[in-house]
């Protein structure tokens, strides 16, 4: 099935219009903090410092315009999900410590609506749970295992469930559902309404945005761009998924491909049918996972892989994605909803994501170089970056606080393998984990050893 518009950045932008570009970089400038990026996390950033210290001089340097990248073309969640393994940061730091960052992590959905409520941006903000379906027995078992996982790291009682098959049903009616776990105090959004805010209210702070501007290198206390120079004793480096395609991180964080389609407004009738009458956001535990979401305007998000990865860190081209890529998300969409096989597809898009070479998460600040960083959020980074911008405004202003001794503070990890043995790492991780759900959609009773094949190959 084709789609009626592929790319154009994303459906959140059609949702609202294109913004115009703000002004480029007049020139040569000096400021106390240059941020690198106008997405999630360099907006959070410059937000957090500011209301600290009005006086602080701080530059925001865009290539394209706020919000361009994974910022206004995500999935919606705001999670405050922790990512992909607690034992990766308890290898080098205390499980008390680990506690602790989770708990930071779960309380940015709150601090985001305060912020959204305090500076008037509606961004379609609807607080729900997150539901992780299974629909075979080795999902099931996958399922209960995160379940009992997040009881044994102290997740509050209240916030975690295990659902039976009929009472998921009865949640979504998910073709051959056999249970679910959820997550409670979570939240829709409209990611690009968010950023737009966002930007906005940093502007009405005083920090200016330089959009259309290329930053072509980074060192200790200059940031060049095509525009000029930028010269400030501290620089943070807030590109997530785009950091690649800055001159000395080529191997830093890859950039792994997402993409999603949205069908056409559903009918009355037809979401009597399906339910999801509490808007969870909906996830499934297959290996090569989908993510989805009933929007404000009663359509169905549907994301997915796609094509992990290209040669060389490449990014897309103003979110087009593949052919292939939307057939494959439509198919996923009428395998768990065969309600929605004859719903029109209205757009697709995709975009990029960050991955660290061990897929932890990380914030920090280097005081030697006066150069920091935040990203590498694995998918989570419309909660994640909330809690970066808070954390880099500790760093920045030098305090130490419970934010400053979180276990991913200047978390250092080694650098992707070069190419082509990256892209032939990411390329079979994932086409393992396809064969993987394939076998256990076919009837095997337990996960597929492929899918741990697959790990063992990426670090995943």
């Amino acid at each position: 099935m084709d789609a009626k518009v592929n790319g154009n950045v994303s459906f959140w932008y059609a949702d609202i219009g294109l913004p115009a570009f703000r002004a480029p970089l007049p020139g040569d400038l000096e400021a106390d903090v240059c941020i690198v990026g106008a997405g999630y996390t360099g907006l959070w950033t410059a937000y957090y410092l500011k209301k600290a210290d009005p006086s602080i001089r701080i530059a925001i340097v865009e290539k394209e315009f706020a919000g361009f990248g994974a910022s206004g073309r995500n999935g919606g969640w705001l999670s405050g999900g922790f990512g992909w393994s607690r034992e990766k940061y308890l290898k080098t730091s205390t499980r008390g410590a680990v506690i602790d960052m989770q708990r930071a992590m779960y309380g940015t959905v709150e601090e985001v609506i305060s912020v959204t409520e305090a500076e008037g941006i509606d961004a379609d903000i609807l607080r729900t749970d997150n539901i992780t379906v299974a629909t075979n027995k080795p999902q099931l078992d996958r399922a209960r295992a995160e379940y009992e996982e997040a009881k044994a790291w102290e997740m509050p009682a209240d916030r975690i469930e295990f659902l039976s098959a009929a009472d998921a049903r009865a949640r979504i009616a998910i073709h051959n559902v056999q249970g679910a776990y959820v997550l409670r105090g979570m939240a829709r959004v409209q990611p690009a309404k968010l950023v737009r805010g966002l930007s906005d209210a940093v502007e009405r702070l005083g920090v200016p945005i330089y959009e259309q501007t290329t930053v072509t290198g980074i060192e200790k206390g200059k940031v060049t761009t095509n525009r000029g120079t930028v010269r400030a004793p501290i620089i943070i480096r807030a590109t997530e998924g785009f950091t690649a395609g800055i001159p000395g991180n080529e191997r830093l964080w890859l950039p792994l491909n997402s993409a999603q389609i949205i069908t056409e407004p559903v009918s009355d009738a037809l979401w009597d049918e399906i339910g999801w009458k509490g808007h969870e956001l909906l996830g499934d535990a297959a290996h090569a996972y989908c993510y989805a979401q009933r929007t404000r305007e009663g359509r169905i998000t549907m994301g997915g892989r796609g094509v992990p990865y290209r040669y060389g860190s490449q990014t897309d081209v103003r979110g087009q994605t593949q052919q292939l890529t939307i057939e494959k998300l439509h198919a996923i969409l009428a395998r768990l909803l065969p309600q929605t096989k004859n719903l029109r597809i209205d757009h697709a898009w995709c975009g990029v994501l960050g991955v660290p070479r061990d897929w932890c998460t990380t914030a920090g600040l280097d005081p030697e170089t006066g150069i920091g960083w935040a990203g590498g959020y694995v998918g989570l980074g419309v909660s994640s970056s909330n809690l970066s911008g808070r954390t880099l405004r500790d760093l920045i202003l030098r305090r130490d606080t419970e934010l400053t001794r979180l276990p991913w503070v200047n978390r250092q990890v080694s650098k992707w393998e070069p190419e082509p043995m990256r892209w032939l790492g990411v390329h079979s991780m994932y086409q393992l984990y396809r064969m993987a759900d394939e076998r256990e959609e076919a009837g095997l009773d337990h996960t597929s050893k492929l899918a741990a094949i697959a790990d063992r190959i990426t670090g995943h």
